[in-house]
């Protein structure tokens, strides 16, 4: 009876290997996708230049940024500016606040998220506090720098970008770069 079985018992292992495999590559799969569509909001995690961008004087976007810490994170983060109009093409500065109101030093990182999600592929990031992590001890203060600009190519039907961060802390076995060990963070 066993032989009976057994091609049943074949088709299901290797149905088993699929579903392994296809769920494995789904997050790959996924990013891959949300990189060709501009979806998710996600942003490049590199710096970008303006070399080639010329101002559209005729033109304004309104950026609203909005930072939160995550539900476990105890820090006080905040946009010094909410909302700012730009000119695509233009780079502007600003700045978030960050104050560990811990009794110890910690350090995190902030994941950015741009809406609407097509959006994301012009909004470009020039410097900015989340390409590297960032350690505070307790009860410092930081100013972290955001360098960025719209590109001129944004769509016509784009007339507002949201700029979203989530700050997370870093787990403690995370290797600190010797820039957020020192607290310089203006890169």
């Amino acid at each position: 009876m066993a032989l009976k079985h057994q091609p049943v018992v074949v088709k299901l292992c290797l149905l088993t290997a699929a579903m392994f495999g296809f769920g494995y590559a789904l997050v790959p799969l996924y990013d891959v996708f949300c990189d060709l569509t501009g979806l998710n909001g996600k942003t490049s995690t590199m710096a970008a230049t303006a070399e080639a961008a010329i101002p559209d004087k005729q033109r304004e976007v309104l950026v609203e940024f909005i930072a939160r810490p995550n539900n476990n994170m105890p820090w006080v983060f905040e946009p010094v500016v909410h909302k700012l109009r730009v000119h695509p093409g233009e780079i502007h500065r600003i700045d978030y606040l960050a104050h560990n109101v811990t009794g110890r030093a910690m350090t995190a990182q902030a994941v950015p998220s741009v809406s609407p999600g097509q959006a994301a592929l012009y909004f470009n990031k020039m410097e900015c506090f989340c390409f590297t992590q960032q350690h505070l001890t307790a009860g410092q203060q930081l100013l972290m720098p955001l360098q960025f600009y719209v590109d001129p190519a944004l769509p016509e039907q784009f007339s507002t970008i949201t700029l979203s961060y989530t700050l997370y802390e870093v787990d403690a076995a995370t290797p600190v770069t010797a820039q957020t060990a020192t607290g310089d963070n203006n890169e």
